[in-house]
């Protein structure tokens, strides 16, 4: 009988359930490569929480096997959860990636104090060896430089990696995706692509990102005034855009924000930002120089309130404010969940008077992925046997599955994945393996935690019906109810009368429970919560969160 193969299987631990917190291993024997570690922001369901993490326990668990780490680009639903993951690795692991993004990545390592890690470049057409795996990276377009797709043999079989892409043949550095690798792992055999499936949903072809260059140059050339641009400040191809813009109407480029001044600093640095040092001005020597002279690049595209664009949209920040003669540039489309956040800040800017320009009224943004004709076409070269959905939520990759589906893949050749689910590839097949533990971590604070729904669900219930404490004072002999004190915090019904009415009723209502023979601080406590609660509804139909406190004297 004939000994079965050792399988080569991929394991999706972050990114099939949101656009966030991508991170794929691919395990074979004890060999193991991860690629990706991102993570993604928390929407209004986890208030407090500042990031959100994919469970990567399993890679703890088996980083005897872990042989590097690669980074496909900089952005960072690919790279954010990288300190978090080498904190509690034990030996340094090799971390593979562009030089941009491994400038990118050394950012935010330096931020969490992790010191020298194992950098190893890799560009285009670099081939390395990394235990049992064979991994030749190729180049793809995106919306930040030194993007990569990534090519993976073992003696199971292949899999390709496209990475977050789209097929651009007009890029702003020229660096076009490499279709004759693509053509060429093809002809070696792909058992497997993974594919971004992002925009799966979207008809048509991807604008290039050069059809933005000439709407930014035609309202920065226009206006009367200062004129401000929110982006994301990893997008460099879009930040080159307006720096090119400026430049050529005689404006000088003003930087502001924290990560918006890092990126653009390591972008600069390594040749991908290209502005010379007398058009870029600090934010604080602007103001010898005339408004229509000055063009600032900000964060803020997403409407985070403590954003530059932000703070200057409610007049809090230090050195910038925006007037009624400014102009303001929105570059980015929201990401999912923010499109509230985004329109309270275009509101605040159109109170002020300003001439905002976003997506919907002008071609300042184009996406940085692939739409359905351009995903057909990398199905078309790659011509893979099977074929696995990646990098999206569940409607993008049933959308990208029947696209697989129309180009002559068999559906049950097609594996829709969810985070921990395990596709193994052995003897020439793509089959369904056993799952693994997955889910996501929080970061709130300085603690990382596992996700509890107790936790959300009480602070949900304080931002939205605020807080009431009471405290009740009890004699240790004869158990005789003494003062009662009622404090609110975040409610609306805080007056005199109701909450005399309130301290008789927790009185009487308490008196009668320590007569009882069973009574006890415990049962003391659960009567006060349920009688002020109880009292609140009938007088306010509001259920605020109740805290008894009760004290023997």
């Amino acid at each position: 009988m004939a000994k079965k193969q050792t399988p080569l299987r991929i394991i999706p631990l972050g990114g099939l359930d949101g656009i966030g917190k991508n991170m794929t291993a691919f395990e074979y024997g004890n060999d193991m490569v991860l690629v990706d570690a991102g993570l993604m922001f928390p929407d209004d369901e986890q208030p407090g929480v500042d990031l959100i993490l994919p469970d990567y326990s399993y890679v703890l668990e088996n980083e005897h096997k872990l042989r590097g780490i690669i980074i496909t680009h900089g952005h960072e639903d690919h790279t954010g959860a990288l300190p978090y993951l080498l904190m509690d690795l034990g030996p340094k692991v090799p971390i593979f990636s562009s030089k941009l993004t491994l400038g990118i990545i050394e950012g935010k390592l330096a931020e969490h104090k992790i010191n020298s890690p194992k950098f190893r470049e890799v560009t285009n057409g670099t081939h390395l060896n990394l235990g049992a795996f064979s991994i030749d990276f190729f180049a793809m377009t995106h919306s930040i430089p030194g993007a990569l797709g990534v090519y993976m043999r073992t003696p199971a079989g292949s899999v390709m990696h496209t990475g977050d892409f789209k097929l651009d043949q007009t890029p702003i550095d020229g660096v076009r995706p490499n279709y004759q690798a693509i053509n060429r792992f093809a002809t070696l055999g792909i058992d497997l692509l993974l594919s971004d499936s992002t925009n799966a949903t979207r008809p048509g072809f991807t604008p290039s990102e050069s059809a933005v260059g000439p709407q930014l140059r035609h309202i920065i050339k226009n206006a009367t005034g200062r004129v401000f641009v929110a982006s994301f400040s990893s997008q460099i191809h879009r930040l080159q855009q307006v720096c090119d813009a400026a430049v050529s109407v005689g404006r000088k480029v003003v930087v502001t924000g924290r990560s918006m001044v890092t990126n653009t600093r390591v972008a600069r640095e390594l040749g991908y930002l290209k502005i010379s040092n007398e058009d870029i001005v600090d934010a604080f020597d602007m103001a010898d120089i005339p408004d229509d002279k000055i063009v600032v690049l900000c964060t803020g595209s997403q409407g985070e309130p403590m954003s530059a664009l932000g703070r200057m949209a409610s007049g809090e920040h230090k050195s910038l404010t925006i007037t009624s003669d400014d102009t303001v540039i929105i570059s980015a489309t929201p990401v999912p969940g923010n499109e509230k956040s985004v329109a309270g800040i275009i509101n605040s800017l159109s109170k002020i008077g300003c001439a905002v320009f976003d997506r919907s009224n002008t071609l300042v943004h184009v996406s940085g992925h692939a739409s359905q004709e351009e995903l057909k076409l990398m199905l078309a070269m790659a011509n893979p046997r099977y074929f696995m959905p990646v990098h999206g939520e569940a409607v993008h990759l049933r959308a990208h599955a029947k696209l697989a589906e129309s180009m002559g893949i068999r559906r049950d050749r097609i594996f829709i994945s969810d985070n921990g689910d395990v596709v193994e590839i052995a003897d020439g097949k793509v089959g369904w393996g056993t799952p693994v533990e997955s889910g996501v971590v929080y970061v709130d604070g300085l603690s990382v935690t596992d996700s509890d729904p107790v936790v959300f669900r009480d602070r949900q219930k304080l931002a939205s019906d605020g807080i009431v404490t009471c405290v009740v004072t009890v004699a240790k002999r004869g158990g005789t109810i003494g003062d009662v004190e009622i404090a609110c915090r975040g409610v609306s019904f805080n007056t005199d009368e109701l909450m005399g009415e309130a301290q008789a009723t927790l009185k009487e209502q308490l008196s009668k429970t320590a007569r009882k023979d069973s009574s006890n601080i415990e049962s003391l406590r659960k009567s006060a919560r349920n009688a002020l609660g109880n009292f609140l509804w009938n007088k306010t139909r509001t259920r605020p969160m109740v805290i008894p406190v009760v004290m023997e004297v």
